[in-house]
This record gives C-alpha cells, structure tokens and sequence, in this order.
C-alpha cells in the first residue's frame, strides 16, 4: 500500500503544480467567467418567479418588475363588452332524407353496374359524397334565398357553416362501399334515415357534436354485419350537418367593435400585484402566470438566450486571448486574475445598480466601470484592456438599463466604453501610484463630458437630473482610481505580479536593500546601475520587459554586501585579498553571492521574478580565472582539477529578462576593464561574450532567439558608445586581447 501511494501522491502533486498550464484549467476559468457573466446579468434580464400555489398564502410582496399590459384585466374588461353584444342565431330547416336518399340510389346504381371495375367504383365514390352533397347543399340555399326570408350575411354564413363542418368519408370506408350488395344497401338506408332524424329534430350548430352518438344509435339498430354498421356510421355523420346558424358577420363586428372600444389595462412597473400575507387566488395565480413570475410556469426562452449570450462574450475574449501572442494566452495565473477583475466589476456594478430601485436618477454613472480596464492595463497588458472594456460596457448597457422595452441602454454602454478607454490611454505610461489618481481625474473630467452630450441631446431634462448625472460621473471615475489604488497591493501580491508601478517602488534608492548596497559596497551599487541601463536598452529592442531587467539588474548582485571587499569593484585600490586564499575558497566566496542574495531578497520580501534574477543571471557559467589559477597552482597532476568544480551551480537563465542581465552584466564588468575602449574593442567585447554564453550552452532554457540575441548585442554597443563616447579612443595601431573579468 505504502509503495502505490507514493506515486499517486506525487502525481497529484505534479498536476497541481502544472494548474498554470492545464488545458483544462482554461476551459473551467472561461466557464467561470460565462456563470459570472449569467449572474450578474440575470437579476436584469431575467424576470424573478416565485414558488407559489394557488389557495395559499403570499409570504412575499410581489411587485411588477416592468411595464406590462394586464392582459387578465384586459381580456375581462373585453369581453364583459363582447358579452353586452348578443349573438344571433337562426334556425333553417334541411331536409336530410333527400340527402340520404340521393346517396344510397347512386350506391345500388354503381355497385348494380357488374361492368365497373372495382377501382373506378372507389376512385368514383371519392367524388361522389362531396358532389351530392355539394348538389344539396346548393339546392337548400337557392330554396332558402328564394323565400327571401334569409339575408344574404345569413345564407354566407350557413353556406360556409356547412362546408366548413362537411364530414370526410375515410378512405377504408370507401373500399368497402363498392361491395355492398342491393339487400345491404336497402337495410341500411332506413336505419341511416332514422339515426339522422333522430339526430337532427334538435337544432345544433355543431354537427360534430352531434356525430358522436352516433355510434351509440347504429350499436341499437336492428343491423348485424360489422360492415353495414360500419358503413351506416359513416353515412349518417356525413349527412349531419348544422341547422342552426349564427349571423357571424353582424355579431362579430359589434363584439369585435366593442373590444376595440374597451381601453387595454396596464400593470406599471413596481406596482404590487400581491400583498404579503395576501390569499393568493385562481385570477391572482393566472394572472402571476401571464407575467412570467412562476417558476413552475415560467419560460424558459429568457434562461436560453441569456446562457447563448454570454456564451458569445466569453467566446469573444477567449478567441482574442487565443489568437495574441500576449503571455495570457498560456499562463492560467493570469487568465485567474482576469476572471477576478471582471468579478470584481461586475460586483461593484451591481452594487450601484441597487440605488436604481430607490429611484434615484442616472446612478448608474456613479459605477467605478473603469475599474476592470484600470486594473487590466497595469497589470496585465493594454491591447487585452481595450477588448476588455468592450466587453465591460456591453455589461454596463444591460445593468443599468431601466427600459423594459430594450435590453441595452445604449447611453450607460457609451459612456463606459469612453471612460475605459480614456482610462487605459491615461495609464499607457504610468509609473507612479500617484498616476492612477491622474487617470482618476481626467476620467471623472472626460465622464462627465460625456454624460453632459447626452443629456442635452436628449432635450427633456431638469437641472436637476444634469447635476446629479455630472456629479454621479465625476465621483464615479475618481472611485475607479480608489479602489484600484487598493486592489493593486492584493493582485501583486497573491499572484506575484510585477506591476510597472511596484518596479517604479522597488527602484527607490532609499529603500534598505538599495542603501546597503550604496553605503556598502559603492562600487557594487554602480555596476548594477550600469547594468540596469545596458539591460533596459537590451530588453527593450527585442520587446522584453526592460523595466524588470532595469530593477532586476539593481538588485542582482546584493549578495555581495555579504563579502563586499572579495570583489573587485569594491576594492580601492586595496591589496585583492583573492590573492593570498586558495583558488577553491576564492570560487566558493564569488559563487555564494548568487545565492546570498537570493536569501536577503527573501528575507525583505522582495518579489520572485527579481529573485530569479539574481540567482540565474550567472547561470552555471565557469569562473575561468579562478579554474586557471587552480590549475596553475595543482601539485597533483594526475589528479586534474574538474572544470565543473569552479562553474556557478545555476540555475541558468529561465526568462529573457534573466538572460540580458548576464549579458549585461558580464559586459558591463569587461568593458569596465579597459582603460580606454575603442569602438572596436567595445563591439568584439559584446560579440565574444554573448558567443561565449551561447557556446556554453547558457541560453537553453530560456526562449532568446539567435535573431534576438544579435538584436541585444547591438543595443548593449550602442549603450555602450553612449556612455563611454567621451573616453573612446580611435587608435590605428592593432587592437591588443582585453583581459578577461573574473571577478564581476
């Protein structure tokens, strides 16, 4: 058991550790991102239900959620007008023996005739119903017109009355006919007659009703064969028919009139439809339905088109993220962080939503919606803050909308979308805390302008709403700033983010680190200041972060406060104590300062991608001074002194930035050791050195290209010349070999 746990534990252990990359990790981060999307979005799209029975007591107050016609009260108020318009009916006597008798004559001719074939005689039965029907029908209405007892309306309505209610004669049923014999036929005939007498001495307006008992009369007739029965059924419903008929046209009209007379009733928005403590009836229940607040009936359409919706946002920042080279694109930390800044923008926008319901006018410019973009920008990347802040403001349209007959408020979407682009254009090169305050002004400043060209567009407005909507701006944009100013400590913090504004904070010379390393060891202090401006120039040509190098190179050789007079730049002038203690113990004091530093780093809670610096901008490179000295100095020859004896233990560089502070470092410290550079020896420097890291297999797990490592070295030269243009010297004799740096 002992022995399968292991693995088990250590391969939890490594998916876990791996979360930053996992696949799937992505997919349940932009999955959390739709439901938050869902349920900010709900409370406004989606309209509330309740779980309510009818004969039960409300517990709740329930109140419209928006302007709504009561079509309960509507369609009452309606038809209490249709019903003061009484219909009008007539009777008109039709002789249905005649009907029966002209059908069951036509059957004893053709099935008499031994001539026809079988199939004609059904293909001829098909259009024989209708036509003798259509034969009597017409007859009927010319004798009834001939009374003139009947208006023409009247006569309308009874001609369509009766085609309408015409019965089809099955198509099994018309099989059958054709082998009727003559003494079925004249069996059937008087049954047929008296079912449908029987039937019709009422009057009725609905044949169909009437039709069905007439099962039940052939079931006591005195036939026995299944056909016949079958076949009287059929013949008795198609010669029943309606004779009773209402004048549709005139009653329909009147009712018709009167309804479009009645006044639609409107339930307004916040009205109470059921009081707490209310019986919450039949009407009341019905009428809860009507408007969708039930959840036993309530439609589901809205949840769908809710769920597709935010399914197209989340679809349209995860292709945007897919397809940018941005580092979000594979690290799931980030993409987490981006989740959270959405959360928290969609939190705060609901926050303010809720002073919609206590009526108070436009708050919904008071929302920090610049929040999301401000945080995304310093901490993430500016081209993800732009799409982002599209994004933020089609939320912002459909939370603060208070129009029930749109779904965005196109007002709120604008004004958002300007806020958080003025937003990020105001943070492109903030380097200072005090800059997201700035940006908080000049947003408050272009919010309020904006809100402004709306109103007086709008042309119906109070001085009222106008300073209320400007000062709901104003204090909107500078809220932003706020809580960005007090979220950006916990972003940096819990996911080890490297703001431009914390490097700006960590590159004060008077913090503890940087005083010890100035008062200290002087000489240490300004190499790392001429590092930090070859790197910066360096990691800016090839679109690194030149920033961090430029902070990460200050603080990369701190470890040397340690032992400051064991390296020659602190020495002045002094006896090198290098020279008096064995070549081993000088390697072991040179290469301990990588990894004292990264302990003093920690101690002062320095962040992680500095500390990486410091430990890997040696890599696992060889102290080729020192090996050469213990060489020299060996007694033993059989015994040769190991080359892996005297290289730095690494790591080597895992980023671009660890890798152009080495690059740096390592040039800084041999130009450094030229008396008087030539433009020549400078640009051999550069070459030999990233050559020599390169041979050496020192950039192998980090993602430099060849191309960008000519590009580094160009920038490193021209830096170089800068500094050293007032000392270059453009000798013509040949160049002489600088002496290597051993000890930088």
């Amino acid at each position: 058991m002992i022995r399968n746990d292991k693995p088990i534990k250590g391969k939890v252990q490594l998916r876990f550790s791996n979360w930053k990359y996992s696949a799937g990790m992505r997919i349940v981060l932009f999955l959390a991102l739709a439901l938050f999307f869902y349920a900010s979005l709900a409370g406004k799209v989606l309209p509330q239900t309740y779980d309510i029975k009818p004969n039960t007591v409300s517990e709740k107050t329930i109140v419209a959620n928006q302007q709504i016609q009561d079509f309960v009260a509507t369609q009452k108020a309606q038809d209490e007008a249709a019903l003061k318009v009484a219909p009008v009916y007539r009777y008109a006597a039709i002789k249905h023996d005649q009907l029966i008798e002209a059908l069951y004559d036509k059957l004893e001719l053709n099935n008499a005739d031994a001539e026809m074939k079988y199939d004609i005689k059904v293909s001829l039965y098909r259009d024989l119903f209708p036509s003798v029907l259509g034969d009597y029908t017409n007859q009927a209405l010319n004798n009834a017109r001939s009374g003139g007892q009947y208006s023409d309306t009247f006569l309308t309505e009874m001609k369509s009355q009766l085609e309408s209610q015409q019965y089809k004669i099955p198509e099994e049923a018309l099989y059958k006919l054709p082998r009727l014999t003559k003494e079925e036929l004249t069996a059937m005939e008087p049954v047929t007659k008296d079912i449908v007498g029987k039937l019709m001495t009422d009057a009725t307006t609905d044949a169909a009703t009437a039709r069905t008992r007439v099962t039940e009369l052939v079931n006591s007739s005195t036939l026995t064969k299944n056909t016949s029965r079958e076949l009287v059924q059929e013949i008795a419903r198609f010669a029943i028919m309606p004779n009773k008929f209402l004048d549709a046209k005139g009653t329909d009209e009147a009712r018709a009139q009167a309804r479009e007379n009645t006044k639609p009733v409107f339930i307004n928005k916040n009205d109470v439809l059921v009081h707490k403590g209310e019986m919450i009836t039949d009407q009341l229940y019905k009428q809860l339905g009507d408007l969708n607040l039930l959840k036993d009936k309530a439609n589901y359409g809205p949840q769908l088109g809710l769920v597709l919706f935010c399914a197209f946002l989340t679809f349209g920042l995860f292709m945007f993220v897919r397809q940018s080279e941005l580092p979000i694109s594979t690290n799931n930390a980030q993409l987490l962080m981006l989740v959270i800044i959405f959360l928290l923008t969609l939190v705060t926008m609901r926050i303010v939503a809720i002073g919609e319901s206590l009526e108070y006018s436009h708050i919904g410019y008071l929302a920090p919606v610049s929040l999301g973009s401000m945080l995304i920008m310093v901490l993430l990347n500016s081209q993800l803050a732009f799409a982002s802040s599209v994004l933020i403001s089609i939320l912002a349209s459909i939370v603060f909308n208070n129009d029930a007959d749109q779904l965005f408020d196109f007002r709120y979407g604008l004004v958002t979308l300007i806020v958080c682009y003025t937003a990020v254009f105001a943070l492109q090169k903030a380097s200072q805390r005090s800059a997201i305050l700035k940006a908080g002004v000049i947003v408050s400043l272009i919010s309020a302008l904006a809100v402004t060209s709306l109103i007086l567009l709008d042309n119906h407005y109070t001085v009222r709403e106008v300073a209320f909507s400007i000062s709901f701006a104003i204090a909107g944009g500078l809220l932003s700033a706020v809580l960005v100013i007090g979220l950006l400590p916990f972003f940096e913090t819990a996911f080890g983010i490297l703001s431009p504004l914390k490097l700006v904070e960590l590159s004060n010379p008077n913090l503890p680190l940087l005083r010890k390393l100035l008062t200290e060891t002087p000489g240490t202090y300004h190499h790392s200041v001429m590092v930090g401006n070859l790197s910066e120039a360096a990691a800016e040509a090839i679109g690194a972060n030149g920033l961090l190098c430029r902070v990460g190179s200050y603080y990369h050789d701190i470890g040397k406060t340690k032992r400051p007079h064991y390296f020659i730049e602190n020495q002045m002038g002094m006896e090198n104590p290098h020279d008096l203690i064995d070549p081993s113990l000088s390697k072991s004091i040179i290469v301990a300062h990588a990894r004292d530093g990264v302990e003093m780093l920690k101690e002062y809670n320095i962040p992680k991608p500095i500390r990486d610096i410091a430990e890997q901008h040696h890599g696992t490179t060889l102290l080729k001074f020192f090996y050469h000295k213990a060489k020299q100095q060996n007694e033993h020859p059989e015994t040769p002194v190991a080359e892996a004896d005297f290289r730095y233990p690494g790591p080597k560089a895992q980023s671009k930035e660890a890798a152009i502070v080495g690059i740096a470092d390592c040039v800084e410290a041999a130009v450094r050791s030229l008396r008087n550079p030539t433009i020549e020896q400078i640009d051999s420097m550069v070459r030999k050195i990233i050559k020599d890291r390169l041979d050496d297999a020192q950039f192998n797990e980090c993602d430099l290209t060849l191309k960008e490592l000519d590009t580094v070295g160009k920038a490193l030269k021209e830096t170089l010349l800068g500094i050293f243009h007032s000392r270059i010297e453009y000798p013509t004799e040949p160049l002489s070999a600088a002496k290597p740096e051993t000890q930088s």
